[in-house]
């Protein structure tokens, strides 16, 4: 399934609705990036608008370890001519909309990447500023070069790839089962009723929202609207 789409014209996200057969309620599942264009981030705000919950993705607490691992994306919006914007809550949440957010704390995160090999950890400490500086410097060019590909900015078959990587499992796996069990609830609760919940988490994270959705409650993808990220020029 293809969740962002990387070509010479424009990146662009695609937003997937997902459906059950004989149940009135939706989830609306929206492949963030932590960096685009504030026009990206208009065009998923005015869809929020639409729903009934937002179920939304963020690290809660601080941390420097977590602090320094975001300097990839960090330092793109920084400079102005690459018209990069950074993903935050006020860009993209309605007032009128109710907010779920169920991922981990900063300290469990932390955690979870101290069980990678020492030297792996180390190396992903290292690299992050340097990542982002190379994404500042380059700006949305970079998006276009999967090497380059930072946190949630992957193609479909790299975000697969990373899925079962050592670094992936550490990265993701926890914050997926606390995001679907959080899911399950919300269906528990609330199935027979017409409601439209958004889940608003990054790109690497929808391969597991849309699996486990389908096998666990049966949801299926029923269509899906494409965003335009950013345009590199």
């Amino acid at each position: 399934m293809q969740i962002i789409e990387v070509t010479g014209y424009a990146i662009r996200s695609a937003v997937i609705t997902l459906r059950r057969r004989g149940t009135p309620m939706e989830f609306v599942v929206f492949p963030m990036l932590h960096v685009a264009s504030p026009a990206f981030y208009a065009q998923v705000r005015l869809r929020l608008r639409t729903c009934d919950l937002v179920v939304m993705e963020g690290i809660r607490g601080k941390s420097a370890v977590v602090s320094t691992l975001t300097l990839a994306y960090r330092f793109a919006p920084r400079r102005s001519r690459n018209g990069l914007q950074l993903q935050r809550g006020d860009l993209l949440l309605p007032e009128s909309v109710p907010v779920l957010r169920p991922d981990v704390t900063a300290a469990e995160a932390v955690a979870d990447l101290k069980t990678l090999p020492r030297w792996t950890y180390l190396l992903m400490l290292l690299a992050a500023p340097v990542m982002g500086l190379v994404f500042a410097l380059r700006g949305p060019r970079a998006f276009l070069d999967e090497d380059l590909a930072v946190d949630d900015l992957p193609t479909t078959a790299r975000a697969e790839m990373l899925a079962d990587h050592p670094i992936g499992h550490a990265m993701s796996d926890h914050r997926d089962l606390r995001l679907l069990d959080a899911l399950d609830g919300i269906h528990a609760e609330h199935h027979a009723e017409p409601l439209r919940v958004a889940v608003v988490y990054g790109a690497g994270h929808v391969p597991a929202i849309v699996a486990g959705l389908r096998g666990r409650h049966g949801y299926r993808p029923w269509g899906a609207e494409w965003l335009t990220v950013c345009v590199p020029e």
